[in-house]
């Protein structure tokens, strides 16, 4: 039996066996971290699927080399429900990067009564010490935070390091609660945005779907020019092909993958590394099976891991909308420019060219698309138009329409 381990690895946020392209990314982060005041913090957005979470753990060793301290996690939905959260949050990442900090000042551990001396301490910038910075502050809450933020910043400097990083994930859960006068996100662009206008080099890097930077934009406007912004896009053809080929050598695998199978799979993923790590497992699994029962390796079963692919990634999100939401996203899937932008106009449009018996009008469409933003499906971009938030979603919607997947079998090894 092949005793060959998969090397590929579709799971959410886990690092890929070899991280083809983002050499543009990785120079735009490097440039930032070459400021000496923060001027632009980072926005690291794109749809789900394209390696957000794996670029920002590449980014960490970098930023470390570089001289940064790195404090982060990703921004769970509990986080943003009160302002407390946040700060806790906040101060629970910084405390595990400073920890190992002393402040300079000692302490006694016990009370000398015995009139010995008295053993010290030295004070360290763990969590109980910014904590109680923090409650000792009088204030509101941000002013609070910017104390803390403000005592640890000398400490850190006097140890040799340049800055420190706070990276969040999934920074898009971040919102304001004004029903609840809460305002965990205004709290985050308000206190970064004075403590780096001192001179304290606290650099933000917030990594979420497109819907971020509309809402930080909407909570403070000069977010504009707080931030910059990284759009990250799928990979390009020859970028896929080392990202297939690449693992599989490494893997001494004892064949060589076909020009043509690497075709293939790019026409099925479009350059999109989570569906890249997917389809690339499943072959893989085919392919080892097949030399165990000594078996040809002249075809790959792309209906069924395609198939298979939308059990697992896009049933899910189309389970929960209703038949007319389906109508909808179904004459949004037949436009031409349904994988990049399009406007309510061109669905109005579509859903009369394609002679629906029930048509939709515009306030209807703004209604629906609405829904399914809050859904996580669409999401309306700051020029007035939408797009899908799901990756390849279209081309999912037009296999529901049909009544089997046909897909060419390639020769896939040389």
């Amino acid at each position: 039996m092949l005793e060959i381990k998969n090397p590929f690895r579709p799971g959410a946020g886990h690092m890929p066996p070899y991280l083809a392209g983002r050499e543009h990314e990785d120079g735009e982060f490097k440039t930032l971290l070459k400021q000496d005041v923060i001027l632009a913090n980072m926005i690291l957005t794109g749809l789900r699927g394209l390696g957000k979470t794996v670029l920002l753990e590449k980014f960490k060793p970098i930023a470390i080399q570089a001289g940064w301290m790195w404090a982060g996690t990703d921004l769970s939905e509990s986080t943003s429900i009160s302002e407390d959260n946040l700060v806790m949050r906040i101060l629970t990442d910084l405390a595990i990067a400073t920890s190992s900090i002393a402040t300079g000042a000692k302490q006694p551990n016990k009370l000398g009564f015995d009139g010995g001396a008295v053993p010290l301490v030295e004070t360290r910038l763990s969590y109980p010490t910014l904590r109680t910075k923090y409650d000792n502050t009088p204030g509101l809450v941000a002013d609070k935070l910017k104390a803390v933020l403000e005592f640890v910043w000398p400490h850190v400097e006097a140890s040799g390091r340049r800055g420190i990083i706070f990276a969040y994930d999934e920074a898009q859960n971040l919102a304001d609660h004004a029903a609840k006068e809460q305002y965990p996100l205004s709290l985050l662009l308000d206190v970064f945005q004075s403590v780096q206008r001192k001179g304290l080099r606290l650099m933000l890097v917030l990594t979420g779907l497109p819907t971020l930077f509309p809402k930080l934009v909407e909570a403070r406007t000069y977010t504009e020019r707080m931030f910059h912004i990284v759009f990250l896009n799928p990979l390009d053809e020859q970028q896929t092909n080392e990202a297939i080929r690449r693992p599989i050598e490494d893997s001494q695998f004892p064949h060589r993958i076909a020009p043509n199978s690497l075709k293939l799979i790019w026409e099925i993923t479009r350059g999109y590394p989570y569906f890249i790590q997917y389809v690339c497992r499943e072959a893989f699994d085919v392919w080892v099976q097949a030399i165990d029962q000594n078996e040809s390796l002249s075809s790959i079963p792309v209906q069924e891991i395609v198939r298979k692919l939308d059990s697992d990634f896009f049933a899910g999100r189309w389970a929960k909308t209703s038949d007319r939401q389906r109508d909808l996203l179904r004459v949004i899937a037949h436009l031409p420019s349904c994988d990049s932008e399009f406007t309510v106009q061109e669905v109005v449009e579509s859903s009369i060219n394609q002679k629906m018996e029930r048509q939709f009008s515009s306030s209807h469409i703004n209604q629906m698309l609405y829904s399914l933003s809050e859904s996580g499906l669409i999401y309306k971009n700051r020029h007035g138009k939408y797009s899908f938030a799901v990756p390849l979603l279209g081309d999912f919607i037009r296999r529901q329409e049909e009544q089997a997947v046909s897909a060419p079998q390639g020769e896939l090894f040389a």
